[in-house]
């Protein structure tokens, strides 16, 4: 098997071909899946290497203490002798990875072969394609988690033993100095245990990403930014806790964490930083200097790692083993996002060279995974399932209202969408009537029922449902309630119209489609309105009908998001994408006169551009690319459609044009139009199908495809490879 390695006495790095471990008892016997490179411990390990002996020598003071010691035992030559045999030798890299278990040693029962585990250790989860795991430094992966965020396991339990040390409560405020791999995973740690985070760290793209993750506030720390946030969200007071995270030889950490902690705060040091702790304002502030010890109780004790002796829980809440265990479950549930941490994923057989790119700063990562060939097959194929529309007692025509009454809407959510692109074209349309706003707050529903006209104003939904005079329900509410609510409101009998997205996982999706199928109700529409926008309706009838496969490229200028936007909430609210990703995808299908069939989807490293290319049976591709970090300035949305010598091209929705051979005919006119995305006529389709029990405006096979589609695009970057869309038509 092959195996990464390093001389340290000349620097070499090599993938080697070694012996494969035998399987012994208490373990088990591990084919690598993914391995983390930690680019903070290994890079340092790698550029101590490449020093001069001084260099070594200065850098390792504990072990040139070792040293003279062994002099002044046995003597200079037998010294030289054994230091020289040890620097002139290879040694493992690695310690964090996920595999599949190919033997179970003897008195393991709690794994079987085939199973995926995470493992842990600088001796046992090492970059090879084969480890022997002790029962202790391993944990079963839970279901769904893919392996390649699995294998943060080990990384992840140091920042979360860090976070233990530091006993975090409810709203206190922390400050983490250092945004690398360790210093995200605990702002993320801590954001999801309700304490408000500041980070400090002199790159933008780091501070930027923590931002993303979790993070209050982030800056440089030699600025004045994070003092002032510091000073903002403790009242003048410092933080509860600092977290330092940081590595180097600067003495900045510690004295910053004494400046802005407060009076008896608790600083935890947790990377490997210079330590020289200025005594007078540790000593009047009392605080408390903790140390963690990498991944928790039982490193570095034979007994515990190598024999299996457990801790019994009553003494020892959290382990090694139970801290890995606690990390994945994390991870499994999306309280800790490890995703935008991967900056670059290389294959196991070009290791040598990304490491050497990370040495020589030509790759900057932050999390970087090796790939091994034989890894996990559910990550190299996956698939998500298109559900299955079904009506009980078949699909019938609903019945329409009687001539000359108005019909009757009510909305749940009266947000800032809802208030600038829906009510406004429903307020003043002949036979609406706005029966009833819902919202969270009593004052936001009398607002809502003031400026729009609406009959009544509650906080009670059921007040809605059960009202028999409600013909339609507008679902306008935070991502994580759409498919509950629209799953009540379709078996109360109600036509439904749900902002997008419909649902944030396949679970939510089946949870609709089940209410579909007991109700016989399927009077629902997702407000995909892209497709009923004028100008690009009138586009689409001029390029006129296609004979081969198309190539369309849609381009969103997303823009960053404010901080503190409920967007950026995506342990409760899903991924930006998943919030409006489906308008593209939507937009895509509609032209194409088709749904997808797989989709794959990358993303770059820092940030949350994506590149999401969908594949339709004709053999048409749409490559929609979602991008954040554009100018400002630049158009939002812009689209372009190539087939049979012909191409449709879209600005902004502000112009259109068609080009035929050598003719490029203009859509409306060359002069801009006002921008017109389809709201008011996608709600005029609505009402329409709503008065008179005509079909939806789009079918509920399309809304189920294209909502599939979305969820496809998290499960293809988890698993880095075209994901099936299983079912599709």
């Amino acid at each position: 098997m092959k195996q990464v390695v390093q001389n340290y006495k000349s620097g070499e790095l090599a993938l080697l071909d070694v012996p494969v471990p035998g399987c012994g008892p208490g373990g088990v016997l591990v084919r690598s899946a993914y391995s983390l490179i930690s680019t903070g411990t290994e890079l340092m390990k790698v550029s101590e290497a490449g020093m001069s002996m001084l260099g070594k020598a200065r850098s390792r003071p504990d072990q040139v203490a070792k040293v003279v010691q062994s002099v002044a035992v046995n003597g200079v030559p037998a010294t030289y002798r054994k230091v020289m045999g040890k620097l002139d030798s290879y040694t493992p890299l690695g310690y964090s990875l996920c595999g599949v278990v190919e033997q179970v040693g003897a008195g393991i029962d709690d794994v079987a072969v085939g199973d995926l585990v995470a493992c842990a250790g600088n001796e046992h989860a090492l970059h090879a394609e084969l480890n022997w795991v002790p029962k202790n430094l391993y944990a079963p992966v839970p279901d769904g988690l893919a392996p390649r965020h699995a294998a943060f396991g080990t990384v992840g339990s140091i920042a979360l033993q860090g976070v233990r040390q530091g006993e975090p409560r409810l709203g206190e405020v922390a400050l983490v100095v250092g945004l690398g791999l360790i210093g995200q995973l605990v702002v993320q740690l801590l954001a999801a245990s309700g304490v408000r985070v500041v980070g400090a760290d002199p790159d933008p793209v780091r501070c930027e990403l923590a931002g993303r993750l979790g993070a209050a506030a982030c800056g440089d720390p030699a600025s004045a930014a994070v003092e002032r946030a510091v000073a903002e969200l403790t009242g003048g007071h410092g933080v509860d806790q600092v977290y330092l995270a940081a590595g180097g030889g600067s003495n900045q950490p510690v004295e910053l964490a004494a400046r802005l902690a407060r009076d008896r705060g608790r600083v935890v040091d947790i990377g490997k930083c210079r330590l020289d702790l200025p005594w007078n304002a540790y000593y009047e502030k009392e605080l408390d200097v903790r140390f963690s010890r990498s991944y928790g109780p039982g490193r570095y004790d034979p007994e515990y790692e190598l024999e299996g002796r457990d801790y019994p829980i009553g003494y020892v809440r959290w382990t090694e083993r139970r801290n890995l265990a606690c990390f994945l479950d994390l991870v499994a549930r999306g309280s800790v996002d490890v995703e935008p941490l991967v900056s670059h994923v290389a294959d196991f057989d070009d290791a040598v060279e990304t490491y050497r790119s990370l040495e020589d700063g030509g790759l900057k990562a932050v999390a970087v995974l090796f790939r091994y060939p034989e890894h996990v097959v559910e990550a190299e194929a996956p698939a998500v399932a298109v559900p299955e529309v079904r009506l009980s007692g078949g699909r019938a025509t609903a019945p329409g209202r009687a001539a000359g009454t108005p019909v009757r809407l009510a909305f749940v959510g009266a947000g800032n969408y809802a208030t600038s692109m829906l009510l406004p074209h429903l307020a003043q349309r002949d036979g609406v009537e706005l029966s009833t706003v819902v919202t969270t707050t009593a004052l936001s529903a009398a607002n809502a029922g003031r400026k729009f006209g609406f009959a009544q104003a509650t906080t009670d939904i059921d007040a809605v449902l059960d009202d028999k005079s409600v013909d339609a329900v507008f679902v306008v509410t935070r991502h994580s309630s759409h498919a509950e609510l629209t799953r009540r409101a379709l078996l109360a009998g109600k036509a439904v119209f749900v902002e997008k997205p419909l649902a944030l996982t396949e679970d939510e999706l089946a949870s609709v489609l089940a209410a579909v199928e007991e109700s016989g109700n399927d009077r629902l529409q997702v407000g995909f309105n892209r497709r009923f926008a004028p100008l690009l309706r009138e586009a689409k009838q001029r390029f006129g009908a296609r004979s081969g496969p198309a190539s369309l490229r849609y381009l969103v200028n997303a823009g960053r998001l404010a901080p503190g936007s409920w967007y950026l909430r995506q342990g409760t609210e899903g991924s930006r994408f998943a919030g409006e990703g489906g308008h593209f995808i939507d937009t895509a299908s509609w032209l194409l006169d088709a749904d997808p069939v797989s989709v794959y989807a990358v993303a770059p490293a820092g940030n949350e551009d994506l590149q999401v290319v969908l594949r339709y049976p004709d053999g048409s591709t749409a490559t929609v690319s979602y991008v954040t970090t554009g100018a400002p300035g630049f158009p939002k949305e812009t689209l372009d459609l190539v087939a049979d010598g012909k191409v449709l091209r879209l600005d902004d929705f502000v112009r259109a044009a068609v080009y035929d051979g050598r003719r490029r005919r203009w859509v409306g006119s060359r002069l801009p139009k006002a921008r017109d995305k389809g709201q008011s006529s996608e709600l005029a389709a609505f009402v329409k199908a709503v008065r008179t029990g005509g079909p939806m405006p789009v079918p509920l096979e399309s809304l189920v495809a294209t909502t599939a589609a979305t969820l496809a695009v998290r499960a293809g970057l988890a698993g880095g490879a075209p994901v099936t869309l299983a079912g599709s038509r």
